[in-house]
């Protein structure tokens, strides 16, 4: 199983209220939690990223704005990695892979949101960088979309992105697998 939890971008504006909600992201979030406590349960490590648009016509997870905040349910703790980014790609511009690289040989597990976005930018990119790559798919969420004038529910961008994922660039797998399989983590 991974040894390094990194959850991306599970910050206020993707929920209901927030300037870009997504589909589901209370219930991802949960899942999120549950990993997180059972990454600190087992004293390994976890890296949370957040996203700071500074971009004048952004819209949201604007610095300085209650929606740029991380969910109350995933707060870093004292001694708990926070890199923050301005890309969808987590790596892109950032000391993420110096944090990973203070856990050698590290395999990662990823949770968070955009499914379709920065979840699908940064595990692409981990995967690129030679980590094996483990994705909750629970524990992440995506926004309804649309193209051409097709619509796109939520649920079937995040099922599309998991899919295409686990198809070549990680393993997929639920919370409750996670959690049942406890005694493999190491």
């Amino acid at each position: 199983m991974p040894d390094v939890l990194v959850l991306v971008d599970i910050q206020r504006d993707y929920f209901p209220g927030g300037r870009m909600p997504l589909v589901g992201p209370d219930a991802a979030a949960e899942c999120a939690a549950t990993l997180l406590a059972h990454f600190r349960a087992q004293g390994l490590p976890v890296i949370h990223v957040r996203h700071e648009s500074l971009e004048p016509d952004a819209g949201f997870l604007v610095p300085g704005t209650p929606g740029a905040e991380l969910d109350p349910r995933v707060v870093p703790l004292a001694g708990e990695a926070v890199v923050v980014k301005r890309h969808p790609n987590s790596f892109l511009q950032t000391d993420l892979q110096a944090e990973i690289e203070r856990h050698p040989d590290a395999s990662l597990m990823v949770a968070g949101m955009m499914t379709s976005m920065c979840v699908d930018a940064t595990v692409r990119a981990a995967s690129d960088l030679g980590y094996d790559v483990t994705v909750v798919a629970d524990a992440c969420a995506a926004p309804d979309l649309e193209f051409a004038g097709t619509q796109v529910a939520g649920q079937a961008v995040h099922a599309a992105f998991i899919c295409a994922l686990g198809d070549a660039y990680a393993d997929v797998v639920i919370t409750a697998d996670v959690v049942s399989r406890s005694g493999e983590l190491s």
